[in-house]
């Protein structure tokens, strides 16, 4: 056995106990030991996800602790309540008044320089550094002995105070921008949310993004790409949440990759 920890490439839609699962099928030698992830990600998230084996697992505080690299695509025109396309569209989004492109134009690089664009490369700065970040209300964070995302899904919500902590996000670069017409939008929608198991509202989000999109299939909203460094204990779709609060348009993870944690990532 290659040490007491894997690397593993968590696929969009995977589970991490999934993940554990699959290690465990691929390799009869840890069918008996006790495994564990270091550091979940949420469902339609990918990337780096590491596996500790055996007494490794006494160590998962020392990994959780450990720095963390992204890449996050965020799409303008749309919010919703978890902050990223498994929830269901919040009311904001119908007042965006952001920039689109029409179907015939160009992606290049011209077409970008407006001034969504450069409200956000203006308000990155204001996310990096040592700054309190309020945990989603689709999250596992406990709150009165019962995680937040069964208040928010009992509509209790806003009953409680959602707490928030301090996070430490060490740089916030735009490294790609780009746009999605509303078709491929849902198309991708609708595959990425197929991918994922369990309960999370499929079936009504998926009717949901049918029904918002229906009449906007030539439509392109922009995107942008995201590198971010940060420590632990960070929600990159809450950034995406917030920087859309700050700059005054509705914005949500469309997809996130996690590049690396500490010095482990994909070859």
């Amino acid at each position: 056995m290659e040490g007491n920890i894997r690397i593993v490439n968590k696929k969009a839609g995977q589970t991490p106990l999934e993940c554990i699962n699959e290690l465990k099928e691929a390799d009869e030698r840890l069918t008996h030991l006790p495994l564990t992830y270091a550091g979940r990600l949420d469902p339609l998230a990918e990337g780096v996800l590491l596996i500790l084996i055996g007494d490794e697992c006494l160590k998962k505080d020392e990994y959780l602790a450990l720095s963390k690299e992204y890449e996050m695509i965020i799409l303008f025109g749309f919010a919703t309540d978890t902050y990223d396309v498994m929830g269901k569209i919040v009311p904001s989004s119908d007042q965006f008044s952001g920039p689109r492109m029409r179907e015939d134009e160009e992606p290049d690089r011209e077409n970008w320089s407006d001034d969504s664009t450069q409200r956000l490369q203006k308000t990155l700065p204001k996310f990096t550094g040592r700054i309190n970040q309020k945990y989603p209300p689709y999250s596992s964070r406990p709150v009165e002995g019962k995680p937040l995302y069964k208040w928010a899904r009992e509509g209790k919500i806003n009953e409680i105070t959602i707490p928030s902590h301090e996070v430490f996000v060490e740089s916030l670069k735009i490294i790609n921008e780009g746009s999605i017409s509303g078709s491929n939008l849902l198309n991708k929608i609708k595959k990425d949310i197929s991918r994922v198991s369990g309960d999370f509202r499929q079936e009504e989000i998926i009717n949901l993004w049918e029904d918002i999109l229906k009449d906007k299939k030539e439509e392109n909203y922009k995107t942008i790409t995201l590198k971010i460094s940060c420590g632990s204990g960070v929600y990159v779709r809450g950034l995406a949440n917030d920087i859309g609060e700050e700059i005054g348009i509705p914005i949500l993870a469309l997809d996130i990759k996690r590049t690396r944690v500490g010095e482990y990532c994909i070859d």
